[in-house]
């Protein structure tokens, strides 16, 4: 065995052995599965119940992730609390419990499209808080060491769901409709709360904040992130690819229903058996980035992770031949994401300084999942007047353009997150 093997493979031990990582990582797997389901099941319920148009389709997926406008803010007031665990498993509870009006409005005959848009806020609120806490727990549960293979960990879980996800959630809105297929999610995060509620995790304390105003807070973060040469770049890429990406998700499902004329079982499949890319990207990801440098693998995910939506703009034939186009894109882009989210969240967590995490996650995702629903919207749109092809293939050539961010940054330079320190940059945070 050579050396870099033997470190891989000491790595993994190690972050297995990690008892409260482990617990977490049961719990947000479960909620994964779950959140795949409602993917599938939501967008769903508003065209097959409500029959939405594209724009109305566009319009319910900008909705989910329109809160993360208000990140950076949110990452702010996040930071000054304690516990975050207690966030995160608030978080869980409210989306647990939100996703549950949807079955009881359905069996009560009251479901409609503004329903879904008020849970999809909410959900996306939740998601929030979630996520600006997870990082400053994430470091304090999981040694510097394991980032990239706690992260393999986690992003396999991910992935996994993508497998299980759609195909399970396809079959439950076959047999008990859409609608009631979201309990599967409800229940995923109540499973997740239990299992976060019972973590035993010393969380660093939360020093240096005294009374500084959360303007302060919040301009602070902003300049860190625009500022810090890794992050701006880092940002750059994920925000482009993310714009041009979600013009294309928000079409995806109404293009396979009602272009290709698949049923939601085979939709669900298609994109289950097209994930298995992503499960293997995991897999792969801290191999790869060993033997050819954290830096390296960030650019070429950034590229394999879009270009395949092109492959789903050209599918046609019989349904059998559209449903393997479908699926084989999933395939490619699958691995292409793990490879870029794997390792820019590694470098992310290794140059962010722990006393300011939560803001930095904050800044940092106001700009970059707020494209989302912008992308969405534009993608519905377009999609109503240009035609839901054209938009695929408009998408994928602006989302690949998104890896020249990169190239002038020191990223590309990084082999290992040994190089890099935490810290502001021109002190920290930057290659030895």
């Amino acid at each position: 065995m050579s050396e870099q093997a033997g470190l891989a493979l000491a790595g993994r031990r190690a972050v297995w052995a990690n008892r409260s990582f482990r617990r977490f990582w049961y719990g947000e797997s479960v909620s994964q599965i779950g959140d795949r389901v409602s993917e599938l099941a939501i967008p769903l319920i508003a065209i097959l119940a409500l029959d939405a148009s594209a724009s109305e389709v566009g319009a319910l997926t900008a909705a989910v992730w329109l809160p993360n406008l208000f990140s950076i803010v949110v990452g702010s007031w996040v930071e000054h609390w304690p516990s975050k665990r207690r966030l995160m498993v608030a978080a869980d509870l409210v989306r647990a419990v939100v996703l549950l009006t949807i079955p009881v409005a359905y069996v009560a005959g009251a479901l409609n499209l503004a329903q879904l848009f008020v849970v999809a806020i909410v959900a996306g609120a939740g998601q929030v808080v979630f996520d600006t806490a997870y990082p400053p727990f994430f470091v304090a549960m999981v040694p510097k060491r394991d980032f990239l293979d706690a992260n393999s960990l986690l992003s396999m879980s991910r992935s996994a769901s993508f497998i299980a996800g759609p195909a399970l959630g396809g079959g439950l809105v076959q047999l008990l409709t859409a609608p009631v297929a979201v309990l599967v999610d409800a229940v995923s995060f109540l499973w997740s709360a239990w299992m976060i509620r019972g973590l035993r995790v010393a969380e660093r304390p939360v020093e240096g904040l005294g009374s500084e105003p959360w303007h302060r807070r919040v301009g602070m973060g902003l300049r860190f992130v625009v500022t810090h040469p890794y992050l701006r770049a880092g940002l750059g890429c994920v925000s482009t690819v993310n714009f041009f990406t979600f013009m294309a998700n928000a079409l995806l499902i109404l293009f396979a229903s009602r272009e290709l004329g698949l049923s939601a079982g085979v939709i669900g499949l298609a994109f289950g058996v097209g994930s298995v890319g992503g499960l293997l990207g995991a897999w792969a990801a801290p191999r790869l980035s060993v033997r050819f440098g954290v830096g390296p693998m960030i650019v070429v995910g950034s590229i394999v992770f879009p270009a395949p939506i092109a492959l789903v703009a050209v599918a046609a034939g019989p349904a059998w031949l559209a449903a393997a186009t479908l699926g084989a894109a999933e395939f490619i882009s699958g691995f292409g994401v793990m490879l870029l989210d794997i390792n820019l969240n590694a470098v992310q967590a290794s140059v962010t300084p722990d006393a300011v995490r939560s803001r930095i996650a904050g800044a940092f995702r106001t700009i970059n999942y707020g494209t989302r629903p912008l992308g969405a919207l534009i993608g519905g749109l377009l999609g109503s007047y240009l035609g839901l092809r054209p938009t695929l293939l408009l998408s994928t050539l602006g989302a690949v353009l998104g890896f020249l961010w990169l190239l002038p940054s020191p990223i590309p330079r990084i082999r290992s997150l040994d190089e890099l320190d935490d810290g502001l940059p021109g002190r920290g945070g930057q290659s030895r």
